[in-house]
C-alpha cells in the first residue's frame, strides 16, 4: 500500500491535467479568445467597446447598445487556422543513472482549423422605456484545441487538449443623457474540458524501487523509463454566472469613449478521470489507485478584464479607433485536481501568471455608400513566464495585422469580412520537467490566420 501511495505522489503531476486547464488558446493571450466580431477584427479589435454599428457590443460594452435606433440581429463566425510545430527533444528519467533520450517525433502540427461562432441581438424599446435598449449574445470568450501525435516526444506533457467556454449574455443599456449611457449584463457560462496525455509509469517505479529497473540489467529489466507507458484523460463540465458593466460617453458627435468591465467567473469543473495502467505496473500498485474510471473536479477562474476604448470620426469618411484591454491573469494561482478516490493523490500545479495588456490601433475608410474598408494593428502580451510555458500551448507575445471590409447591401443588410495574421514576436522556448522526470526542451514555430465573416440585418 505504501508503494501505491508513493507512486501516486510522484506521478500525479505527470498527468499534466492541471497544466492543461491553465494553458492554451487559439490566438490571444493564454486561453483567451477575442473572435466575436468580424467588423472589429478588421480593425484588430480597436474600437470594439466604443464604435457604433456593431452588435457585438452586447459583450464588448453593453452601454454602446444605446446608439442603436433599430432592432438588429448579427451573426459572426471566424475560422481560426492555428499552427504550432515543436523542434527539440529531451530526456526520460532526467538526472538519474537511467537517463535516456525521449523517443518519438516532434508531434506534427499541434494546431488545426476551428470555427468560433457568435450571434447577437439588440432591440431599442419604445414608449415609457424609450431610454432603454436590451440585447442578447452567444459568444466563446475562451477556448483551446491542440492535438499532437500520440507517440511524440512530449507525450508525457500533452497529447490532446480541448477546452470550450460558451457564454450567453443578457444585457440592457440606459441613456442617462443624450451623451452618456450605461450598460449592465448577466453572463451564463458553460465550460467543458477534455484532456489527455501519456504517463511514464516506468520512470515512477524506478524512482521508488531502483532494483526493479536494474535487475537483471537496465535493458532486460521489466520496468524502466519509457517501458511502461500508460495514459490519463479527464473530462469535466460546469455552468456558472458572471457579469459585465459598461460606460459610453459621447461628448461630441464625432467622439465616442468607452469603458467596459467583465467579471471573473469561478468554475468548479466536475467529471471523470480515466487511466490506462500497464499490467505489470498494476501488479505492483494494486487495484485501488489509478482506477480505470474515477470521478474528480478542479477549480478554474476565468480572468476579469478592463477595457478602455476610443472612436474618433475625423470626418464623414475616415475614423480612427484605439483600445486597451487589461486582463487580470493573477487570479490564476493554482490548479488542483481532486479525485474522488481518497487514495489518489491530488494533481497540483502552481501558476504565477502576471496580468497582461492588449493594445490595438485601427481605422475605417468609407469608400462610398456601399463599401467601408478597415485595417489595424495590435500587440498582445502573454501572461505566461518561461518557467510556466507548457506544450499545451506555448504562449508568447504576439502581433496582430488585420484587414477588413463591409458591403452595405441596402438600408437593412450588410455583410462584413476580415482577415487577421497573428505572429509571435519570437519563437517560444520550452524547458519543462514532469514529476516522473521527463524533461522536454526545444522551441516552437507557429502562428494563426483568422478568417471572419459577418451578416447583419436591421428591422
Amino acid at each position: 500500500m505504501e508503494f501505491a501511495k508513493n507512486i501516486t505522489r510522484i506521478s500525479a503531476l505527470a498527468l499534466g491535467i492541471a497544466g492543461a486547464l491553465a494553458c492554451g488558446q487559439a490566438n490571444a493571450a493564454a486561453f483567451q479568445l477575442k473572435e466575436n466580431s468580424a467588423k472589429a477584427q478588421g480593425r484588430a479589435m480597436a474600437g470594439a467597446a466604443s464604435a457604433k454599428g456593431d452588435a457585438s457590443v452586447v459583450v464588448n460594452n453593453p452601454a454602446v447598445m444605446s446608439t442603436f435606433d433599430r432592432t438588429t440581429v448579427q451573426a459572426d463566425v471566424t475560422a481560426v487556422d492555428l499552427s504550432f510545430r515543436f523542434n527539440g527533444g529531451g530526456t526520460a528519467a532526467a538526472g538519474t543513472p537511467l537517463q535516456q533520450p525521449l523517443t518519438g517525433g516532434n508531434g506534427g502540427d499541434a494546431g488545426g482549423l476551428a470555427a468560433v461562432p457568435a450571434a447577437s441581438f439588440i432591440m431599442p424599446l419604445s414608449g415609457q422605456f424609450e431610454y432603454v435598449t436590451i440585447g442578447a449574445m452567444i459568444s466563446a470568450p475562451f477556448g483551446l484545441k491542440t492535438e499532437y501525435d500520440p507517440a511524440w516526444a512530449g507525450r508525457y506533457h500533452a497529447r490532446t487538449s480541448d477546452l470550450k467556454f460558451v457564454d450567453l449574455t443578457l444585457a440592457a443599456s440606459l441613456d442617462v443623457t443624450d451623451k452618456f449611457s450605461v450598460g449592465l449584463g448577466v453572463i451564463y457560462e458553460r465550460a467543458e474540458a477534455t484532456l489527455t496525455n501519456a504517463v511514464d509509469f516506468g520512470s515512477a517505479v524506478c524512482r521508488i524501487n531502483v532494483a526493479a529497473c536494474l535487475t537483471p540489467n537496465p535493458i532486460t529489466a521489466p520496468f524502466g523509463p519509457q517501458k511502461n507507458d500508460g495514459s490519463a484523460s479527464i473530462e469535466g463540465t460546469n455552468n456558472e454566472f458572471g457579469w459585465t458593466v459598461g460606460l459610453n460617453l459621447r461628448p461630441t458627435d464625432s467622439l465616442s469613449l468607452g469603458y467596459a468591465y467583465r467579471s471573473e467567473i469561478d468554475h468548479d469543473l466536475r467529471g471523470t478521470a480515466s487511466f490506462e495502467v500497464p499490467a505489470n505496473v498494476r501488479g505492483l500498485i494494486g487495484p485501488n489507485v489509478y482506477k480505470p474510471t474515477d470521478g474528480g473536479g478542479a477549480g478554474l477562474t476565468t480572468p476579469a478584464t478592463h477595457t478602455v476604448s476610443v472612436t474618433w470620426d475625423i470626418n464623414d469618411r475616415f475614423s480612427l479607433m484605439a483600445e486597451g484591454v487589461h486582463t487580470g491573469w493573477d487570479s490564476l494561482r493554482e490548479i488542483r485536481i481532486e479525485f474522488d478516490n481518497p487514495l489518489q493523490a491530488d494533481a497540483v500545479e502552481d501558476y504565477n501568471w502576471h496580468d497582461s495588456w492588449f493594445y490595438s490601433l485601427g481605422g475605417e475608410y468609407k469608400f462610398n455608400d456601399k463599401f467601408t474598408f478597415r485595417a489595424g494593428f495590435a500587440r498582445d502580451e502573454s501572461p505566461v513566464a518561461f518557467q510556466h510555458r507548457t506544450p499545451r500551448m506555448p504562449d508568447q507575445d504576439r502581433n496582430w495585422y488585420s484587414l477588413g471590409a463591409t458591403w452595405t447591401v441596402n438600408d437593412n443588410i450588410e455583410v462584413t469580412g476580415s482577415y487577421v495574421r497573428v505572429q509571435m514576436t519570437q519563437r517560444p522556448e520550452i524547458d519543462i520537467l514532469s514529476s516522473s522526470g521527463s524533461r522536454l526542451v526545444g522551441e516552437y514555430r507557429g502562428g494563426a490566420d483568422l478568417y471572419g465573416i459577418s451578416a447583419q440585418y436591421k428591422f
